[in-house]
């Protein structure tokens, strides 16, 4: 574990074009006060970057937001590590939301306004926001720029349903869901936004072992920082979010865990970096340096000698505000389920790799499973498809990605040749062909449309 001792704040201006000399940043720049702030972080030097001209940042600053779930790490690492700095935008911020519906709200108004420019997002948010489907019908165009992370999510139940088959795999519906009907009531499942990824796992968890969740079970949005109290109380009996909350259910033994999203569809997408399309198109080489700075942090988090340190970062108060203990087993892929142990790396969150390849690159056969999903459910027409082609170009901007992928010295074959990730396979035998996503609606057996 990296040694950790208290350090004031340096404040400091990332000239362009300057020597590759290293400077001290203390983490967390830019928060107030300008004194020692009694917390515990790491003391980094990192080299300024040796940037050419026309890699100058048009600004120095951007306001980007994110929920305290394992997803955010790479924002929060580009922070704490001064990589941010490193690339010409010493003035980066990182802006804690409340739950989605506020990062929704925020960078509908953006940061002129108060709000966010961009930041962590679940999918297919970016797509919703820029047709004006869940901002009151005021189109607020976006561009997905990098994945952030695949798995680190998992679907937690209530301790009252230990010991009735609740796993991967249901062994026995009617111990559970056949019951809760006879006694007139549903199972309750909740998820921290509606139509997105969160809403996603769960419905493709039940739909999989043939309960249909629109009809069987009651679905609920829930903010994460709810997540424990309401596992407690009983207000519902499931809950699919992001770690560290179902390890934290399981910590507080409130719940336990049926199944890792990872588990569902090994690495599969998780959530996203995504700005205003406006702020991109006004700042396209701070656009890059945002970039650069956050795939420099994905390959910090990435390497397993770090998640210590990692661990350590997140816990703070200003970010997750939980104990280190909690976080650090699921960031090295060993879950206590409750009802059973996972001890495997390729389940842990991954943040620049996986076993397919690039965690960071924005596949568009990604975005393009995540609109037929949506279709899948009622959630956006049928025509969706035939739109998908044309709305995904528009949005996924993975040219930008590759760009400064370049720019940071990448490794060319660290950088993916396609923008599909070819065929995709899911727990209960079903998979996703990019080239014909028409079929695969055809052989789901739950869905709406």
């Amino acid at each position: 574990m990296s040694n950790f001792s208290n350090v004031s704040r340096r404040r400091f201006i990332t000239l362009a074009g300057a020597s590759a000399g290293a400077v001290f940043l203390k983490g967390c720049l830019g928060n107030p006060p300008d004194t020692l702030t009694g917390r515990t972080s790491s003391a980094v030097a990192v080299p300024v970057a040796n940037l050419q001209p026309e890699e100058v940042p048009e600004v120095t600053t951007a306001k980007l937001g994110y929920l305290p779930i394992v997803e955010a790490a790479p924002l929060i690492v580009a922070k704490e590590k001064g990589f941010f700095a490193k690339y010409g935008m010493p003035e980066v911020q990182i802006s804690k939301q409340a739950n989605w519906g506020s990062a929704r709200d925020n960078v509908k108004i953006g940061s002129g306004g108060g709000g966010v420019d961009g930041g962590q997002w679940q999918m297919p948010m970016p797509y919703l926001i820029s047709e004006g489907i869940i901002t009151d019908n005021v189109k607020v165009p976006m561009y997905v720029l990098a994945q952030l992370n695949t798995q680190g999510n998992g679907i937690a139940i209530g301790n009252k349903h230990l010991g009735k088959g609740l796993s991967l795999k249901i062994a026995d519906q009617a111990k559970v869901f056949s019951q809760l009907k006879a006694e007139g009531s549903k199972f309750k499942a909740a998820y921290t936004f509606p139509k997105v990824n969160q809403d996603f796992w769960i419905r493709y968890w039940l739909a999989g072992n043939g309960i249909d969740p629109d009809a069987e079970v009651e679905l609920l949005t829930v903010p994460t920082a709810q997540t424990v109290a309401d596992m407690k109380r009983g207000a519902m009996d499931a809950f699919s979010t992001g770690d560290p909350w179902p390890q934290r259910i399981v910590a507080d033994r409130t719940g336990f865990v049926a199944a890792l999203t990872g588990e569902i569809w090994k690495n599969h997408p998780e959530e996203y970096l995504a700005i205003r399309k406006d702020w991109v198109d006004q700042n396209p080489k701070a656009t890059k340096a945002i970039l650069k700075a956050v795939m420099e942090a994905q390959q910090w988090c990435d390497n397993f000698d770090n998640r210590q340190e990692l661990a350590a970062i997140l816990a703070q108060r200003e970010y997750f505000g939980i104990p280190e203990a909690v976080l650090i087993d699921p960031l090295m892929g060993k879950y206590n389920l409750g009802e059973r142990t996972v001890d495997d790396k390729t389940l842990a969150p991954l943040y620049w790799k996986d076993e397919k390849g690039s965690v960071s690159y924005p596949y568009q056969s990604h975005d393009l499973w995540f609109l037929t999903e949506s279709v899948r459910w009622g959630f956006l027409p049928k025509d969706t498809l035939s739109k998908a082609p044309a709305l995904i170009k528009q949005v996924n901007r993975e040219d930008i990605w590759r760009e400064a992928a370049k720019e940071l010295g990448v490794a060319t074959a660290d950088i993916p040749t396609s923008t599909s990730r070819g065929v995709e396979e899911f727990f209960d035998g079903t998979t996703f062909d990019p080239k014909n996503p028409q079929a695969y609606l055809d052989s789901l057996k739950i869905k709406r449309s």
